[in-house]
């Protein structure tokens, strides 16, 4: 395991990402030129070695509901790779994406609620051939289709509400 020390130094190896200081010691670190809504490149990074990178738009990683993969066991190799990833997929306009066949899905509904256990509402879209899900105004995560967004939502607790 990295220690908190050799984290941050082959986070400031990245010359594109800023540090931010936030509390209890922890640091971020932001993406300025994101092509997304999604800034935060790497979050929480703890003294106790604890610290997530986000691999939302990154195939072929675990990542948490807001799409961030906890680092805290990754060597340098694995932290590289995952924040080379990361940044890349943030450098990249969202590319239109057509079902197999190559014809446009019709739309079931351009705009759905959902709600857990919790309380927690989320909102689907459809736009530019992609379904988002939202959580307020931030994007939380972008589907290829409808059915792969509902079958995360349902994995999550989220059922769809009515109206």
């Amino acid at each position: 395991m990295l220690t908190f020390q050799q984290k941050i130094e082959i986070l400031n190896s990245y010359p594109q990402l800023q540090r931010k200081d936030v509390s209890l010691g922890r640091v971020n670190y932001h993406y300025e030129e994101s092509l997304h809504d999604k800034k935060t490149v790497a979050f929480h990074l703890h003294p106790n070695g604890n610290g997530y990178v986000y691999a939302g738009l990154v195939k072929g990683y675990e990542a948490d509901a807001k799409g961030f993969v906890n680092i805290r066991e990754f060597s340098e190799e694995e932290l590289r790779t995952l924040l080379e990833a990361s940044i890349a997929s943030l450098s990249e306009p969202q590319v239109r994406a057509l079902p197999a066949g190559g014809k446009k899905a019709k739309r079931l509904a351009a705009e759905t609620s959902w709600i857990n256990g919790e309380g927690q509402k989320l909102t689907l879209k459809a736009e530019d051939d992609l379904w988002y899900l939202y959580s307020g105004l931030s994007l939380e995560m972008a589907f290829e289709t409808p059915d792969e967004a509902k079958e995360y939502l349902a994995e999550e607790g989220f059922s769809q509400t009515q109206g």
